[in-house]
């Protein structure tokens, strides 16, 4: 059982997929009529789970045809991306630092299970989550709590022994919702709109001057409560 953890999203948390997820949605958009520009991607579809992101964009659409209309658009997004991801800088020396601490490390996504599984391959970080979590396939997704509260409960780490990695406003209030301290990537997201969201660090990549110190402080916090002493008789 690991006494620490860190837990991380996986699009513009561990690698730029939004310019792929975009390019892939303006296209799909244009088979059913939907103009998609950057400020709709921003506010409707970065960080949303396609069920929501298809009752937003495609309410016009059967929603029986929603979840064929969101395969398309992941099946098209997993085509643009071959041979083109990359890690978000820094994020190796994060894993080798984690690994000394013996840190647990999970991912939590909205992201359908093709994609995890094409985009961790790509990434060569098939191999480096003890615990994956797949808000698709829970009762709620982010930004509701339960995502980071399944990944705590499955790696037996509380609250306030682990950090979370997050670039949009609902995988923010997904993760400070379970009471887990958040560090925000601006990769995606205005730094502001992260703080506002429950970001306690707002960071551009993982390159970060004294990060791995601050990290580290969060994690030596030792939060246990100390059960009340009783009232003198």
């Amino acid at each position: 059982m690991a006494h620490d953890a860190l837990v991380f999203d996986l699009d513009g948390t561990l690698t730029n997929s939004d310019p792929f997820h975009f390019a892939a949605f303006v296209e799909i958009g244009k088979d059913y009529g939907v103009e998609i520009d950057e400020q709709i991607f921003v506010d409707k579809i970065s960080g949303h789970s396609n069920v929501e992101i298809c009752r937003s964009l495609f309410g016009h659409i059967d929603s029986a045809r929603h979840p064929a209309i969101a395969d398309d658009k992941e099946a098209l997004f997993r085509r643009m991306l071959v041979g083109k991801l990359q890690p978000i800088p820094g994020l190796e020396a994060l894993f080798a630092w984690a690994g000394a601490r013996r840190c647990g490390m999970a991912l939590v996504t909205n992201a359908p299970r093709l994609n995890v599984v094409d985009m961790l391959k790509a990434l060569n970080l098939d191999d480096r989550f003890d615990e994956i979590v797949l808000a698709t396939e829970l009762p709620r997704s982010k930004p509701d709590p339960l995502p980071y509260q399944t990944a705590l409960e499955r790696l037996a780490v509380p609250a306030s022994r682990a950090v979370a990695f997050e670039d949009a406003v609902p995988g923010v209030q997904s993760a400070s919702r379970a009471g887990i301290v958040t560090v925000g990537l601006s990769t995606t997201s205005a730094p502001e709109a992260l703080e506002a969201a429950g970001a306690t660090l707002i960071i551009a990549d993982y390159t970060a001057p004294g990060l791995l110190d601050r990290i580290g402080a969060v994690l030596d916090q030792r939060h246990d409560v100390q059960p009340a002493t009783p009232a003198a008789p």
